[in-house]
């Protein structure tokens, strides 16, 4: 309930977005109801019982054959309200400036709304003084011709009669011709003054749709994109979808508004420019709504960027004006088809693809459905797979994982009463396919690349070809820390670090790399200096190892990781015997070594134990492995291991005072562990963690049985 007791605290804005929430569809009251059997039923009691008893039934019959819809209202409800508390809290810290600027923006989206708002109501009132002018113009106009008839039927008249009535007939019939030729220039005033009104509210609605397509909507979407690197969420369409149906429903007002002053014209034709302003009006309106129309057919929810073939993945599409513009009413089908990047660029050149796909995805076609608790108008694909795919010829040193495809998405639907008919299209960030599971590390490259690096606007799929370094810090910090899950980033001495690592550099100094670019190649398809993989490849075996089996570690700031040797070595030799910290290895993908100073017989020196891989963790884990090395007292610079790893280590099986096997094992063999090089050869040693591991694997039975016997 905290959530809710802030949402009640909301103001101004935020406080009638959270208000909107709430209707017939689901009743504000939902949220007081808590209902006590042992509450003393007094009279305010019993009334209080009984409406809230009354919101239930309602509730009740509301969603009871459709249970899933009450779900998805609550979620949507409640994803909204966080939404809402969060921009408030957020507006009081540190980013709040940046909070203020984006209230200041929605205040000047919604006053041009109200602006708009006003100029229609404006446009309308004066299109009905039109109609109203104009209907008594006809009359009159007729009146005109009875008089008319009349002086003719005047010649069937002696001429004493004629003599007689005529001259009434003829200043009466010049009194209303007078006042219909006054009546025209005003009617045509009206006319035109209407057109310059139209035009300024067009101007705005032209504006205001840019704005929130070209601007709002592109953010968005680049939010999106950046999410697909591990960026924050790109947040709820609501607002968005809130704001385009505005513009819908301004939109289709106004186009109505002509098309009455269009048949206005064309009952009373009046000589004048208004014709050719009305056509360029219908002309404007219509290029305004079908672009609002197909720029708010997106993607809600993105198709997994690695594809592998043969598996299941979803996507969700929406149209954002599908309810406003009564779209559901005939829902339309959308079909999903994998295209190549070539493919992708002809079509936004409007080019003939004839229909040509690059690959077969089955069940790819979905009814959209409406939600009427949340209004959005959606097709959710939930069981796609890739069945084959079609690659295109290679260029120079492209490797399968560095080829992009896109899920294209089209529809085609009516509105008005078949009134205008749009065929939508909308393409998916870039996807890599892979047929296997070894291709994900280079395929996850090649779509980091992309989303952290892409322009607005692009032709598909382009991206430079080098970026500066900065630029690929804050890439690979924000994957990082999404794949790991963690707050704790990289910091300014690891991202030094892996700069060494990329540009076989050996300067310390931040500054030294701010300018320096890293091209595509040294980031993912040459090898690193005397190794055989690459730098993304390595980061990325360092990524997927400290996911698996070391966050906790991570999280506690036990891992240094990003240390080379030497660095190790002129960190310890400073600090007791016993003193170790944990590194990365820069000889393995995805291992971790511990570098420890001891003494040796002549002299002290810095140990390295061979790196621990995945395969190493899943049968004993890091905190229990340091725990079985006796000689490793100290994590750098000086905490007690057991401080830092005990919460972590695996409860022992008895009470190894009592029985001293796995004492036994650990002792008199640390000297033959150690190399003249400073690493153990486990081909030819094993440590003590080795000796647990085998009796770890023994039935319980036959490790202490002798003892028990």
């Amino acid at each position: 309930m905290a959530v809710w007791i802030q949402a009640q605290q909301l103001q101004g804005d935020a406080l009638h977005q959270m208000q909107s929430l709430y209707g017939q569809h689901f009743p504000i009251e939902i949220k007081c109801v808590q209902l006590c059997p042992h509450v003393c039923l007094s009279k305010c009691l019993c009334c209080v019982f009984v409406h809230e008893t009354h919101v239930l039934l309602v509730l009740q019959s509301t969603y009871d054959r459709c249970p899933l819809e009450l779900v998805r209202c609550i979620k949507h409800i409640l994803y909204t309200e966080q939404r809402l508390v969060r921009e408030a809290t957020n507006s009081s810290s540190p980013v709040g400036g940046m909070m203020d600027s984006m209230s200041q923006k929605y205040q000047q989206i919604n006053q041009a709304f109200e602006e708009l708002r006003l100029l229609t109501q404006d446009t309308e009132n004066d299109l009905r003084k039109l109609q109203h002018n104009q209907e008594y113009f006809i009359i009159q106009y007729q009146e005109s011709l009875r008089i008319q008839a009349q002086l003719t039927s005047l010649a069937t008249l002696p001429p004493a009669d004629r003599q007689l009535r005529e001259p009434a007939l003829l200043s009466k019939r010049a009194t209303v011709e007078a006042w219909l030729t006054r009546e025209a220039n005003t009617l045509q005033k009206y006319r035109l003054d209407l057109a310059e009104k139209h035009q300024k509210t067009l101007q705005l609605l032209r504006k205001q749709q840019t704005i929130i397509l070209d601007d709002e909507l592109i953010q968005w979407k680049r939010r999106q994109q950046l999410a697909g690197n591990g960026g924050p969420p790109e947040g709820g369409l609501d607002i968005l979808q809130s704001w385009c149906e505005k513009l819908a429903e301004t939109i289709w007002q106004n186009r109505q508004q002509i098309r009455r002053a269009e048949h206005l014209r064309q009952q009373l034709p009046i000589p004048g420019p208004i014709e050719e302003l009305l056509n360029e009006l219908n002309s404007t309106i219509t290029d305004i709504i079908s672009a609002l129309v197909t720029s708010t057919f997106i993607i809600e929810k993105q198709p997994p960027q690695v594809l592998k073939t043969q598996t299941k993945f979803a996507a969700t599409v929406r149209l954002l004006v599908g309810g406003k513009l009564n779209v559901h009413m005939n829902p339309p089908q959308v079909k999903a088809t994998i295209i190549s990047e070539q493919q992708a660029k002809a079509l936004l050149k409007n080019e003939n693809t004839r229909n040509d796909s690059s690959g077969e995805i089955l069940n790819n076609n979905c009814v959209m459905e409406y939600h009427q608790t949340t209004g959005t108008l959606s097709a959710h694909f939930r069981n796609m797979s890739l069945k084959r795919i079609k690659r295109s010829d290679r260029r120079g040193a492209e490797s399968v994982t560095e080829e992009k495809f896109t899920i294209l998405f089209e529809s085609q639907f009516s509105v008005g009463s078949n009134e205008l008919v749009f065929q939508v299209k909308t393409l998916s960030l870039p996807v890599v396919v892979i047929v296997h599971g070894s291709q994900d590390n280079n395929a996850t490259a090649t779509v980091l690349w992309d989303n952290a690096f892409a322009e607005p606007g692009r032709v598909p799929f382009l991206v430079p070809d080098k970026v500066l370094w900065p630029q690929l810090c804050d890439a690979i910090n924000m994957k990082y820390k999404a794949e790991v899950q963690s707050n704790r980033g990289l910091s300014e001495e690891n991202l030094v670090f892996l700069a060494q690592k990329a540009f076989s550099s050996s300067s310390n100094n931040p500054d030294d790399y701010r300018s320096m670019t890293m091209t595509w190649s040294q980031f993912n398809r040459e090898s690193l200096p005397g190794r055989n993989f690459t730098f993304w490849q390595w980061f990325d075996g360092v990524m997927e190892l400290t996911k698996k089996h070391l966050k906790p570690h991570w999280n506690d700031g036990a891992i240094l990781g990003f240390v080379n040797k030497q660095q190790a070595q002129d960190m310890l030799m400073s600090k007791p015997n016993g003193t170790f910290l944990l590194r990365f290895s820069d000889s393995e993908i995805g291992g971790i070594t511990i570098a420890w100073v001891a003494e040796n017989p002549n002299k002290r020196m810095v140990w390295n134990l061979m790196p621990y891989t995945t395969k190493d963790f899943s049968i004993r884990s890091l905190a229990d492995r340091i725990s079985d090395l006796n000689h490793l007292l100290f994590l750098y610079p000086d905490r007690p291991k057991d401080e830092v790893f005990s919460k972590y280590y695996t409860p022992p099986l008895c009470n190894l005072s009592e029985c001293g096997c796995l004492l036994s094992v650990s002792c008199g063999r640390s000297d033959s562990m150690l190399d003249t090089d400073g690493d153990f050869d486990l081909d030819d040693t094993m440590d003590v963690a080795r000796h647990v591991e085998e009796l770890l694997r023994r039935p319980v039975e036959s490790q202490w049985g002798g003892q028990q016997s």
